[in-house]
């Protein structure tokens, strides 16, 4: 079972589930926000960017970067964390002007739960035009250290445009295409910035940091360092860059409640191949 993309119309952001509208009140429970308890489109209606990140603290030093490249009056130092309440502390959401910074934790099932609440986010505060980009540390390969990596299609581990999520007793197989415009612009921008290298490439999405990135350091290891770099190389000529643990999900949901995508990552570990295979940075920006 294949489910399609799907676009709304006039730049709202939608969400693609019947039962909310039957719904009294929905409470976003691990953002600590809900309709009844918050006015979301007075909060959140002016949104134009939601940047995304997995660590609480670097996603409040971006905030605290957006307000000062913004110009925003008071101190950025003391920007709250919109998230913090006595229910959960899961996540971290700081506003800057039209700029929204939030922690997802690490892989997709932490990005998922933070996604959902999101998207819903910005539908029940009415938001238009909203571009979200996911910023992020990832494993580069064959690229010299300290390159971004923008996305232009989000693959698994088999190299496939795909993300298969389980749903009751089904497998549906989800898209996972990318905004190749909005990369294209992003690599323009690049060229703007002094020491700054960037280049477009595939992001293979892993279930894991060890095994599924094929490190040889975990608790277990059941494969040798000629069948890591064997597969490392195939990953590289099908069009791979990068290694992380979100992009296909992002892309995917990002997708069906109508808002386009491409990664950003940044050098944090390193693969060896014969050559060289290196930590790159990576951004997954999703433009309705």
């Amino acid at each position: 079972m294949t489910e399609r993309k799907g676009y709304a119309g006039h730049g709202l952001v939608h969400v693609k589930n019947p039962h909310l509208d039957s719904m009294d009140e929905d409470i976003l429970y691990h953002l600590n926000l809900g309709t009844k308890t918050h006015n979301l489109p007075m909060m959140f209606g002016d949104i134009k960017f939601a940047c995304v990140g997995g660590s609480p603290n670097r996603m409040k030093a971006f905030a605290q970067l957006m307000h000062k490249e913004l110009g925003l009056e008071g101190d950025a130092k003391e920007m709250k964390d919109i998230c913090a309440g006595p229910v959960t502390d899961r996540y971290s959401m700081y506003k800057a002007g039209p700029v929204l910074s939030i922690s997802h934790g690490m892989g997709i099932p932490s990005i998922s739960i933070m996604l959902h609440e999101l998207i819903k986010l910005l539908h029940h505060a009415k938001c238009s035009d909203v571009t979200i980009i996911r910023i992020g540390t990832s494993g580069g390969i064959g690229i010299k250290p300290g390159t971004v990596v923008i996305t232009d299609t989000a693959v698994d581990s088999f190299f496939k445009a795909r993300f298969e999520q389980v749903i009751l007793d089904k497998v549906v197989v989800r898209s996972t295409e990318l905004d190749k415009d909005l990369a294209e612009e992003l690599l323009n921008c690049s060229k703007e910035i002094h020491n700054f290298p960037a280049l477009i490439g595939h992001t293979m999405c892993t279930y894991d940091f060890y095994e599924g990135q094929g490190r040889l350091d975990g608790a277990v290891c059941s494969f040798s360092n000629e069948k890591k770099l064997e597969y490392l190389k195939r990953a590289y000529n099908s069009g791979v860059r990068n290694i992380e643990m979100e992009s296909t999900v992002f892309a995917a949901m990002c997708g069906l409640c109508g808002l386009k995508a491409p990664p950003l990552g940044s050098r944090k570990c390193s693969f060896h191949l014969p050559k060289e295979v290196n930590g790159a940075l990576y951004i997954t920006p999703c433009l309705q």
